[in-house]
């Protein structure tokens, strides 16, 4: 499968915007709004409704001037009645519109909240493979602004193009009625709005299309440049990101002048000559008939009706540009909803022991270029294994099976006998515990970071809290647990940030605990704390710790040496230093002459 990027920027089809990615698009913004179906046939009905008052004024306006005004055959109670039904019919009109207009807002709040609920949840069950390829500031843009895009489709274009319609239909009833004749030449205007959008679209597609791609990228790079602040005002390199910055910025300026141009040259001038040209044209047909059949009443509703046929097919064709913005955003939303999701696993089997086989397992991201090749390893239930090896030797990727983010193309890995793969998925990830080497914490309260939303008891927090030996800091907090720890958990230092990421996986009481080189980045006292938190998990969790500092895994039952992606040596710590020039041996003794 393609990368989003690949998808989102490189894409050729998609940068085109071809048939079958438009009526994707299309279908995914009607799965939006479906189970408001009801209320879109409504609005649809009551602006048909509002169209054929709005036509009917001119109707009342022809009559008061032919039959009352020019003939001078004053008749109060009949004029006041159709000036009251000219007002009355237009003030009505307008209050419909209003109504349906605030219906139509309801439904795109509500359109855009399920669009945007059904990306956030796929992009939660996306495998971890994905997010190794993808960009952030992409996805949030995916998330957010196209989305929000999508939300113009409903509030402006879906209402404006049912008003224009719908008052097209009234005015086209309405001028049947009065002169048929006439009716075709106002009719002439539909076929020639129809080139003129045609020309808009291809003028404007490209610079809208590219539009949005480049402010995904804006996004994309601010959020980048956010994030590696520190990184870049230590390395100079502040300048550079900010000429790049502005490079894509002026890119897209340049994209969005280029829409406006062809909207500004083409689409309005080209309607509103048209619309004189129309209005000269009813004008001469009636003033080519003799002298007393001229009605002057007729030519002003007719004159009235070109307006009203201009203005919606404005309005409409206005919508082509929201209107290419909401389908290209939608398509990009669903290229996204096209990634493939991992499947939920839905067995009742679960982890009851801990006990960890892998046989024969052989993975490479490229398939082609294995980074495990033939792991076998049998860890008995309540053991610590600790895994070590230099840098690219697999101990992550390792790791990454063990949690179920990527599955092995050869071998198996079980758990108390139970493929992995057979496990439920909310049974594993309550029976397995990670402690990830960069703790991620929310903007959060201690408390809301242990729980993590699982709605457990305050004894079980803090009982998780002292196993972790965070309790004592906790407590001195100003709030305790309930202290917001900022964002990132700014206030905290790092090995405090670790003890409240061990307190989190504690908390669910593992039979499985993972650490991902979690004391690579803490002080001595605090990996003396994780040590002791560890020490008292023997013999009730299997601990298997991925391990850059040797210290941390020192009193493992077992220590798994892998070379180049093999597992070279094993054994308990005192068995390993006992090997003469063996690769644990030398990786201690290097780490000590360096500590």
């Amino acid at each position: 499968m393609s990368t989003l990027a690949d998808d989102l920027d490189e894409h050729p089809d998609l940068k085109r915007i071809g048939a079958n990615e438009r009526r994707n698009a299309l279908a995914l913004l009607w799965r939006a709004a479906r189970p408001d179906k009801r209320l879109i046939v409504r609005a649809t009905l009551w602006l048909a409704v509002a169209g054929m008052l709005e036509a009917a004024g001119p109707i009342f306006g022809k009559h008061f001037i032919d039959e009352y005004l020019l003939p001078r055959a004053f008749d109060g109670m009949t004029m006041s009645l159709l000036v009251a039904g000219f007002l009355v019919t237009g003030w009505l009109a307008s209050v419909i519109r209003y109504f349906e207009l605030v219906r139509l807002a309801g439904l795109a709040a509500r359109s855009v909240l399920r669009l945007r609920e059904s990306v956030y949840g796929h992009v939660l069950r996306l495998p971890m493979s994905f997010f190794d390829r993808a960009i952030t500031g992409q996805l949030v843009s995916r998330i957010t602004n196209d989305t929000e895009a999508v939300k113009q489709l409903y509030t402006k274009v879906l209402f404006e193009i049912l008003l224009g319609l719908t008052v097209l239909f009234g005015v086209v009833v309405a001028m049947l009625w009065l002169d048929w004749r006439l009716m075709l030449i106002v009719l002439l205007l539909v076929p020639v709005t129809a080139v003129i959008v045609w020309g808009y679209q291809r003028l404007s597609a490209a610079a809208v299309t590219r539009s949005r791609e480049l402010r995904s990228d804006i996004n994309a790079q601010m959020a980048e440049g956010i994030a590696g602040m520190s990184v870049l005002q230590a390395t100079g390199a502040v300048r550079r990101f900010a000429a790049r910055f502005a490079r894509t910025n002026n890119a897209h300026y340049d994209a969005r002048m280029g829409e406006i141009r062809a909207n500004a040259w083409l689409l309005r001038p080209a309607l509103d000559f048209v619309n004189i040209l129309l209005i000269v044209a009813i004008v001469a047909v009636v003033g080519t008939q003799p002298l007393q059949g001229i009605e002057v009443g007729l030519l002003y509703a007719f004159i009235a009706y070109v307006a009203r046929v201009v203005d919606p097919l404005i309005q409409i064709t206005m919508q082509f540009s929201l209107l290419q913005q909401s389908v290209i955003a939608a398509a990009r939303v669903n290229t996204l909803l096209h990634e493939g999701a991992t499947e939920r696993v839905a067995f009742e089997r679960r982890i009851t022991a801990g006990r960890v086989e892998l046989a024969n397992v052989t993975f490479g991201y490229d398939p082609q270029q294995p980074v495990l090749h033939d792991i076998s390893l049998a860890i008995p239930a309540g053991s610590f294994v600790g895994i070590v090896g230099h840098t690219g030797s697999g101990k992550s990727t390792l790791l990454s099976l063990l949690l179920r983010f990527y599955a092995p193309q050869v071998g198996r890995i079980e758990i108390d006998g139970i493929p992995v793969e057979q496990i439920g998925d909310d049974h594993f990830r309550a029976d397995a515990g990670l402690v990830p080497q960069e703790p991620f914490l929310l903007a959060a309260s201690a408390r809301e970071n242990i729980d993590m939303g699982r709605g457990l008891a305050d004894e079980a927090i803090v009982a998780a809290a002292r196993a972790a030996r965070a309790h004592g800091f906790i407590e001195r907090l100003e709030c305790g647990y309930d202290t917001s720890l900022g964002e990132g958990g700014a206030r905290l230092s790092a090995g405090q940030k670790q003890l409240i990421a061990v307190a989190r996986a504690l908390v669910g009481r593992p039979r499985v605990l993972f650490l991902d080189e979690a004391t690579s980045r803490i002080d001595s006292e605090t990996e003396q704390q994780v040590q002791a938190a560890l020490a008292e998990l023997q013999a009730q969790t299997t601990v298997i710790a991925i391990a850059h500092r040797l210290s941390t895994i020192r009193a493992a039952d077992r220590i798994v040496v892998l070379n180049h992606g093999r597992i070279a040596e094993q054994g308990p710590h005192d068995e390993l230093m006992a090997i003469d020039g063996g690769i644990y041996q030398r990786l201690y003794l290097l780490q000590q002459i360096g500590e």
